[in-house]
């Protein structure tokens, strides 16, 4: 008795009345929903139940897996952004998210047969073939494009980040040299135009971002570089390796230690052996143990941001908004009779504007119209570069996922290992619940041509104090 009512449950779906039209038209439109609600439903139901099931299992495997990864992102964040960010398991979920489009694109073309459209009523022939058409195409497409945007992450981030295991923080922070260069035909090697150096909470992801002049001069080295036995009393200062009045083959400024150390080997051959298997250079590491010994903090990783890049990571963002202070030029140069500014392209006008990608890289570049000069630009790249962060918003990522990718190859060389970030993803997350500390070591703070260190790393060491976490309690 209960074998037959079973078949008679069954019977509307799998045996249908085939003379019956209404029936058939009910029955292609449940079939078509639960197809696309529950994949491997309907051939559960119609057809061949061995498919049916290992859709159902797949769907349901999936489901499972997006609820496990929805709590990792709430209570175990920064693991679960790990392993997001893990090459690996990118490769393994595009082909899985390939080949769950591929068993969709089936599951749909066979659901359409079950629908038996000869046998529906003909008014609702069009609109169950165009459903069941488009409830395939869409989840298909969706399924395409996200495996087109994970392969494009791997590739970012195999071009941009090292493999390398993870790195501790020291004293609780992180701390990251920001290198802003501006490379040219006229310029011989690497001579940044902005050096930041940002130390963040490695729990809560405060932040202090110290600023330092590009021609700060005679900065100490720690005692364990190699570059303090060639110059133990300072960079360019007397007696050192280059003579025994000291100097530099360079101009001696902090923006000149990677020239230095790159392009003079009868002197600097040897040093930092294995820089190059890191992801850095020698140039680059001499300059951390330059920003180390006039700051007191030591830089664990490097990011280069080339400037000329800028442009192309703008435009993939939709521009960035920034406030002008004042009218800058664009292009232009200073008349050697009359001292006058001239061969002016057009102006960028003071107050709040969005800016393309061209724009903005002349707002960063302009070394005219500033009362402070080099100060004034070296804040306006600072302010630039926290446009574009926060530009850099989930939504606007995922949108121009694929160009901001391709002008981030371009943009960013960095030593930070491809292990760490998830940690960092999560890092910069909190970071946006707390405003960074600034320290701006230029005049009247700081006389680059005549630095205190002393007087420095008082004001960078107050600069880390006030972006730590507080104590419990909330004293002073």
């Amino acid at each position: 008795m209960s074998g037959a009512l079973d078949y008679d449950l069954e019977r509307p779906i799998r045996t249908p009345d085939l003379s019956s039209p209404p029936l058939m038209t009910k029955r292609a439109r449940w079939l078509v929903v639960l197809g696309f609600l529950l994949p491997g439903s309907a051939q559960l139901l119609a057809g061949n139940r061995k498919l049916g099931r290992f859709g159902l299992s797949v769907t349901i495997a999936a489901v499972v897996v997006l609820v496990i990864s929805l709590l990792g992102l709430l209570f175990a964040r920064a693991t679960t952004l790990s392993v997001f960010t893990n090459n690996l398991f990118l490769f393994v979920l595009q082909w899985l998210i390939a080949a769950l489009g591929l068993m969709w694109l089936v599951l749909g073309i066979d659901t359409l047969r079950l629908t038996k459209l000869v046998r529906v009523t003909p008014n609702w022939r069009v609109p169950v073939a165009m459903l069941t058409v488009s409830l395939t195409l869409v989840p298909v497409a969706g399924a395409a494009w996200a495996s087109s945007l994970i392969g494009t992450g791997r590739g970012a981030i195999g071009s941009i980040f090292i493999g390398a295991p993870d790195v501790k923080p020291i004293d609780g922070r992180y701390n990251i040299l920001l290198l802003g260069t501006d490379a040219g035909s006229d310029r011989e090697g690497i001579r940044p135009d902005s050096i930041s150096l940002v130390s963040v909470d490695a729990k809560t992801g405060q932040s202090v971002i110290i600023g330092l002049p590009r021609e700060l001069i005679e900065m100490p080295f720690p005692e364990e570089s190699p570059m303090s036995a060639l110059h133990p009393y300072g960079f360019g200062v007397a007696p050192n390796s280059v003579s025994e009045w000291g100097g530099c083959y360079t101009t001696c400024y902090l923006n000149a230690v990677y020239t230095e150390v790159e392009n003079f080997p009868e002197t600097y051959a040897g040093l930092y052996p294995d820089a190059e298997s890191r992801g850095s250079s020698p140039g680059i590491e001499a300059t951390k143990d330059a920003v180390q010994g006039a700051t007191g903090i030591d830089p664990q990783f490097y990011v280069l941001l080339n400037m000329d890049a800028f442009s192309n990571i703008i435009d993939s963002l939709g521009g960035a908004t920034v406030n002008v202070p004042e009218r800058l030029p664009i292009g232009g140069g200073i008349d050697e009779y009359s001292g006058e500014l001239v061969n002016v392209d057009g102006w960028i006008e003071p107050g709040e504007q969005h800016l393309n990608g061209w724009e903005a890289q002349w707002f960063a570049r302009s070394r005219y119209g500033s009362e402070n000069g080099d100060y004034d630009r070296m804040q306006r790249q600072r302010d630039l570069q926290g446009a574009i962060l926060a530009q850099m918003n989930p939504g606007n990522v995922l949108l121009r996922f694929q160009e901001i990718a391709a002008a981030g190859s371009q943009l960013v060389k960095t030593d930070i290992p491809d292990s760490m970030l998830g940690r960092f993803v999560d890092l910069a997350g909190k970071a946006r619940e707390h405003s960074p500390v600034n320290v701006e070591l230029v005049p009247p703070a700081v006389d680059p041509e005549a630095p205190d260190y002393g007087v420095i790393r008082e004001l960078v060491d107050a600069g880390v104090a006030a972006a730590s976490p507080q104590p419990e309690g909330g004293g002073e």
